[in-house]
């Protein structure tokens, strides 16, 4: 009995699908927390926020605004 690696993967992506939106919205709120308590780097921040919601359109396999869904990789 061994461990079904691609069933995990589709689980956690599946979770990321349904959750983007809430995720998001988590990501915006450590970032404006983060940006109360550590004063002038606030650009870093949003660098950081953005390249988390970027993965996280990536990963759930949604489009970015402005892009069109490409093909999806052979499973």
């Amino acid at each position: 009995m061994g461990i079904n690696f691609d069933e995990i993967k589709d689980k956690a992506t599946g979770a990321l699908r349904d959750n983007s939106e809430k995720i998001e919205q988590g990501l915006d709120k450590a970032a404006q927390f983060a940006k109360s308590r550590v004063a002038g780097h606030d650009s870093k921040i949003d660098g950081g926020v953005e390249k988390a919601k970027d993965l996280l359109g990536k990963v759930s396999g949604k489009p970015e605004d402005g892009d069109q869904p490409g093909p999806k990789p052979p499973q």
